[in-house]
């Protein structure tokens, strides 16, 4: 027997859409209540010679016991439909006159219908109805056949109206359920995409900074002035890193601030800048002239540009790194990025499968716009990258 406090998912979408479950429980007993006991104290005024006989006192207990047993339908629908149909029955039975409609039936049959006790409501109103019949025969009770007709297509509406609270709180609990795993997948993306701009601008800024900081320790003691523009490189790098990540963590803390700053490609010279050093020489080819892709694009592209070069500084060794940019039509306009060191390479690993050096996230960035990417061992030695990205509006 299903427990409607805490029960199945059909019934449990209802505190969305409908009132209190209170107030839900409350309302029929009193609409049963203000329908059956004052027609029922009107016959007993106006039954003749039967005046209060014990049959008159029984109707009117049987008016108040059926509309107080539904307030344990929330909790007990299968027993308090079953209940309430024997109240009614003894109502139809012993009762002199035909009274008003048993009200207390009608909304117990759909209560049990809509809280999952349906074999419960059938089987009581069923066994109810056949008892009404043969015992009324028996004990001399004529039914006119309007009243069973009557009676039976009632029934058979409370069982259809059950039925249909029942279909529409097992949708808005489906819906419900759904809307939930939506958020749980949003919030996992998001988690994803946080923990990836994070890696790239922590991870950016620690290799430039170790950059900067090896060039002012080389030139200490020969070029001083060059020692202290490296580390005013160093103080300006941990600057735009700490607003970078205070931008990323502002979407966990209040949910809208936006990344800081939105990188695009005229970011990228200040970018090499930052890295070039002595033995590291990084040169920016760029073929786009005055066109410029869509935003995403920029920012997608630049992420990539600052990871392969994080790569190529901690992990290549190399001494040459190239940078270039080129719009293709294939057939789509597309942005290409393509990276290329004279460092390790990639040797026998396969990038593409791995999570090494941030190249997951380089994939994912890639992914997320429609675009590919791909790493390979140049054909002189050193990595390869290439990225292609959907050149989307222009700017």
């Amino acid at each position: 027997m299903p427990d409607p406090l805490h029960f199945d998912p059909a019934f449990a979408g209802r505190a969305e859409w409908g009132p209190p479950a209170r107030v839900r429980l409350i309302i029929p007993v009193v609409i049963s209540l203000l329908i059956q006991v004052p027609a029922s104290l009107w016959i007993a005024a106006h039954a003749g010679p039967y005046g209060l006989h014990w049959r008159m006192i029984l109707h009117l207990a049987l008016a108040v016991a059926g509309p107080l047993a539904l307030l344990f339908a929330r909790r007990h629908p299968g027993p308090t439909v079953a209940v309430v149909t024997g109240l009614a029955l003894l109502d139809v039975l012993i009762t002199p006159v035909y009274g008003p409609p048993y009200v207390a039936l009608a909304f117990a049959v759909v209560g049990a219908v809509a809280r999952g006790a349906a074999v419960w409501a059938g089987a009581s109103v069923a066994a109810g109805w056949t008892a009404a019949i043969l015992v009324g025969v028996a004990v001399g009770r004529i039914w006119h056949p309007g009243i069973i007709v009557a009676a039976t297509v009632a029934l058979g509406i409370c069982f259809a109206v059950g039925a249909f609270i029942r279909g529409r709180g097992a949708r808005y609990a489906a819906m419900r359920v759904e809307a939930e795993h939506r958020q749980r997948s949003a919030e996992e993306r998001e988690r994803v995409r946080i923990a990836r701009e994070l890696h790239d601008v922590l991870g950016h800024a620690l290799s430039q900074m170790n950059v900067q900081a090896s060039v002012g320790l080389h030139l200490f003691d020969r070029d001083p002035e060059q020692a202290r523009t490296a580390l005013e490189n160093v103080k300006n790098t941990s600057k735009l890193a700490l607003e970078e990540v205070r931008g990323v963590l502002g979407v966990l803390r209040d949910g809208e601030a936006p990344l800081v700053p939105q990188a695009e490609l005229a970011e990228l010279p200040r970018l090499i800048a930052g890295l070039t050093a002595p033995g590291l020489d990084i040169a920016l080819d760029d073929r786009l002239g005055e066109r410029a892709p869509s935003r995403a694009a920029q920012f997608a592209a630049y992420r990539i540009v600052q990871e392969a070069l994080t790569n190529a500084v901690r992990h290549a060794q190399a001494a040459h790194v190239r940078v270039a940019l080129e719009r293709k039509e294939d057939p789509d306009p597309r942005l290409v990025v393509t990276v290329a060191d004279d460092g390790q390479g990639f040797g026998s690993e396969d990038p593409g499968t791995s999570g090494h050096g941030g190249v997951l996230g380089m994939r994912e960035r890639a992914a997320l716009l429609g675009g590919r990417i791909a790493f390979m061992n140049g054909e002189n030695g050193g990595a390869l990258v290439v990225a292609s990205l959907p050149w989307g509006r222009a700017s």
